[in-house]
Parts: structure tokens; sequence; C-alpha cells
């Protein structure tokens, strides 16, 4: 870590642990169509993408996964499922982003929608009574705010650029293989986390 000024972290399956498993199940209890069937498309969905980009709006991908996926049920319903994959934010990660924010400039690299957005500040309200991660990083960016998402370039070329980082003495951090390719392309440097835990060996 001593090659690193800079620390970009993605928030799902890194910093707040995802079960995406949880999501397809819920759907499927609600729909014709069996878990195998929706795992593998929904979140692989082109609407689902544009969503996570802010270009449609909730009722919009409700109404569409709705018709895609056979799914029935209310909004809320239909809010409930979506946001299942969403587990918990651990302490001790917060505790380590705290003590990494006073040695490196830390960011929060995000693709995420406005459902899910809403969700995830419930959990840090619960877990440390905090409206939002946001405080814990330099900076945060969120996909649906921004118009853009991993793994466009673009995405990461506005967060050097706000930000005067030097891609070499970068790390990018994210679960998502895909995602790392982008981030690749502009000189930033790699970190495929495979296990959500395994942060703490990044930076033991």
């Amino acid at each position: 870590m001593e090659k690193f000024e800079n620390v970009i972290f993605d928030l799902g399956g890194v910093i707040i642990n995802l079960d995406e498993q949880l999501t397809v199940n819920a759907f499927a209890e609600l729909s014709d169509l069996t878990a195998d069937e929706i795992k593998g498309k929904i979140l692989q969905f082109e609407t689902y993408k544009e969503f996570e980009k802010g270009k449609i709006s909730d009722a919009e991908l409700r109404n569409s996964i709705r018709q895609e996926f056979q799914v029935k049920g209310s909004d809320e319903e239909f809010d409930r499922c979506f946001n299942a994959m969403l587990l918990d934010i651990p302490k001790q990660k917060l505790e380590l982003l705290t003590d990494l924010k006073s040695t490196h400039r830390i960011y929060l690299l995000s693709n995420t929608n406005s459902i899910h957005f809403k969700r995830f500040n419930e959990i840090m309200k619960q877990t440390v009574h905090a409206d939002r991660i946001d405080g814990y990083f330099h900076r945060a960016y969120y996909s649906h705010l921004m118009g853009m998402r991993k793994p466009d370039v673009e995405i990461f070329e506005t967060v050097l650029s706000d930000n005067n980082l030097d891609p070499s003495k970068t790390l990018f951090i994210d679960d998502n293989k895909i995602n790392l390719e982008g981030a690749s392309k502009v000189g930033i440097h790699t970190h495929h986390l495979v296990q959500s835990n395994h942060l703490f060996d990044l930076f033991a």
C-alpha cells in the first residue's frame, strides 16, 4: 500500500455485504418464472443498466421488470425484493475507512440506483446512526447521480479529473472483475476482491 496515495472503493460486495441470490429468490416468489430462469438475467437486463445511470425512473424500472420477468406485486413488494440483496455494513469496515482516511485520499465509486440508494442509507442509519456513508470518504460517486456507470472509462476519468489524482498512485478495489477493466484502461491499479472480508487482509 505504500506506493498508493489514493484508494477508490466499490460499495456493494466490498463495503456492504451482498447476496444477489436473495433478490433472485424474492422475485421468483412473485413470478411465474423459477429462480434459475431469473438468475443471471435480471442484473444484466439492459433496462437495469439504464436505471443505474439514472436514465429511467423507479416506476419505469419496476414496470419493465414486471413485464420481462412476469413479476406481480405492489411497488412496496417490488422494492423489498429488489433490496433483498443488500445485507449489513460491518462496523469494522467503517473503522478501517476511518483509519485509512487519515493517511490516504479515499473515494467511493458505486454502480447503484435510487431504490438501493435509499435502502443502504437506511442500513447506515441502523448501523452507526449516520444518514449516509459519504462522510467516511473524501468524496462519494454514485452512478445514478452521474449519468454513467462502471466499467465505462468516462466514469473513472471523471473521478481522476475531479480530484486531480495520479492514476499511477491510485488503487481501485471492486468485487466485479469486469469493472476493473475500465479502471485499468486509464492507468489505475486494480484489485479484484473475491471475498468481502478479504478487505481486512489487503490493509493488514
